[in-house]
């Protein structure tokens, strides 16, 4: 960080340990997230914690609720033909943006349009597309070649619905305004990266009646102020905690939770019942790893509790292994090829498949998150196996910010590319076919690493379109045993992640990730 962004940072975050006097102090949440809101487009980048900024901001269509059912949020109403070619939705009356103009059809097309070219549901209702138009303000269509029966489901997916000008703007640029609908207003003049992001309440917020269910329902605002503090060291967010200089840590260090756990003040809670899934990213379109005999190589030593073990430490009731292709505990987990990742591991039997890859000591840059403990961890894990499979490995050390924006080049490591990096997605995202961000084999189109798989772009679609659950489950297991054969990415085991907070912040939303409405303070 720069010597004039350093001073700039530590005089917000001083200016923010001194509220006004006309500040109820029960009407502001002192928050630390998980990292840093380096960039706050939720369809430029995948970061968790872009979405949980977006889910602040930004309204969507329908929502997922506690039983991870699709319900209407910005929807009134909706009709879907008898061919099922045909989708009409009507907006609820009186939703306005932030800057007072109101939410029409047309914002929602463009909104739907930017989002379907980074999201995988997104992309497969764009190829099924054949029309989108807005017939008046409250209203919009939706006509498809053949029919999508995840519509709901896809609207449920982080597609957030932004202003027509905003959403007009390549999916593939960053937007430069956050003008949203949702409860909270984002202060763009108050943001400052690696230092705080500030949120006030949107005041013309019109809440739907029912009582919140996971992102579903009504999202009733009970803080005039949100303030996000970037804390990158634990220790030092949970000192800030038992001090009451905060009021709640989102991710705190794992070795930690006995000093918390003393304290009568704060609350330690795991609110998360499908967890995160850890995994190595690789960049297939470099080597060495664009080389799927190298990349088979690893699995033979890969052990997944070491991985767990190194993030998550003494608290075994925090992680799970073994972990396949898709979320243990929901439909679609399944144990085809599993003995790749479970059978006896054998470093012998690795290196000499190394050997045999025609591996000819290629750089392999690792990235690795210092602001990220438990991500760190996993990249030191994934550093150790590399260096005893005799790959000439650099560890590259860098704050979330900085990985998140290297991970979109496709140069070569000697031209500031990379070859892998270790990272987590939440369990939901990589339950099912639908929407496995990095299952997806649509090489550039696709996630970080550009994997190219026809075979298993070919059975997502047989997924998507299989008449009952069985037959979706029979694909979903052919598809584990091509992924665990071309490795578009490696699995390192299930994480549930633990949050704390003071006593006095109550009626928090039970989920993997921070929901600012309906929380309160007393």
């Amino acid at each position: 960080m720069h010597r004039r962004t350093l001073i700039a940072a530590n005089a917000a975050l001083l200016a923010l340990a001194r509220p006004t006097l006309a500040q109820n102090p029960t009407r502001v949440l002192r928050f630390v997230p998980e990292g840093n809101l380096n960039n706050p487009d939720p369809v430029w980048t995948t970061t968790t914690v872009a979405r949980n900024h977006g889910l602040m901001i930004w309204d969507m269509l329908f929502a997922l609720d506690e039983s991870f059912t699709p319900r209407p949020q910005m929807v009134e109403a909706h009709e879907v033909s008898e061919d099922r070619l045909t989708w009409r939705f009507r907006l609820r009356e009186g939703q306005v943006f932030h800057d007072g103009v109101p939410v029409r059809g047309a914002d929602c097309i463009a909104s739907i349009q930017r989002w379907g070219r980074r999201r995988p549901m997104g992309q497969t209702l764009l190829e099924r597309t054949e029309e989108m138009s807005a017939p008046d303000d409250r209203s919009f269509v939706i006509r498809l070649k053949q029919p999508f029966g995840l519509m709901l489901e896809a609207f449920s997916d982080s597609c957030f619905m932004m202003p027509e000008r905003m959403a007009r703007t390549n999916a593939f640029t960053q937007i430069n305004e956050y003008v949203g609908s949702g409860p909270y207003r984002f202060v763009r003049d108050q943001w400052i990266s690696g230092a705080q992001a500030i949120y006030l309440r949107n005041e013309n917020y019109q809440p739907r009646p029912e009582a919140p269910s996971l992102i579903a329902g009504g999202k009733v605002a009970n803080f005039d102020r949100v303030e996000w503090r970037i804390i990158p060291d634990s220790a030092t967010a949970v000192s800030a905690l038992g001090n009451n200089e905060v009021d709640w840590v989102q991710q705190p260090q794992v070795d930690l939770l006995p000093l918390m756990r003393r304290n009568r003040r704060i609350r330690v809670a795991v609110n998360d019942r499908i967890g995160v899934t850890g995994m190595i990213a690789l960049n297939h379109t470099q080597p060495p790893f664009n080389n799927q005999k190298l990349r088979q190589a690893l699995l033979p030593a890969l052990s997944q509790e070491d991985f767990v073990t190194a993030a998550l430490g003494s608290e075994p009731e925090l992680f799970r292994v073994p972990v396949g292709t898709f979320t243990p505990g929901m439909p679609m987990a399944n144990d085809e090829a599993m003995e790749v990742l479970t059978g006896p591991r054998d470093l012998a039997r690795a290196r000499q498949m190394v050997a045999e890859s025609g591996y000819n000591n290629e750089r392999v840059v690792l990235m690795a998150p210092t602001d990220y403990p438990a991500t760190m961890a996993l990249a030191q894990v994934a550093n150790a196996l590399f260096r005893r499979l005799g790959l000439n490995t650099e560890f590259a050390a860098m704050d979330w910010g900085t990985l998140v924006q290297r991970r979109t080049s496709k140069e070569p490591v000697d031209r500031g590319g990379w070859s892998a990096f270790c990272t987590t997605f939440e369990g939901l995202t990589v339950a099912d076919p639908s929407t496995h961000v990095p299952l997806r084999g649509n090489g550039p189109a696709g996630w970080f690493g550009w994997p190219v798989s026809p075979r298993l772009e070919a059975l997502r679609s047989e997924w998507l379109d299989a008449p009952d659950l069985n037959a979706r489950k029979s694909i979903a297991r052919q598809m584990q045993r091509i992924a665990l054969e071309e490795v578009p990415y490696i699995p390192t085991g299930q994480h549930f992640n633990p949050t704390a907070h003071r006593t006095s912040v109550q009626d928090i939303v039970p989920a993997s990730f921070p929901i600012f409405w309906g929380a309160r303070k007393v």
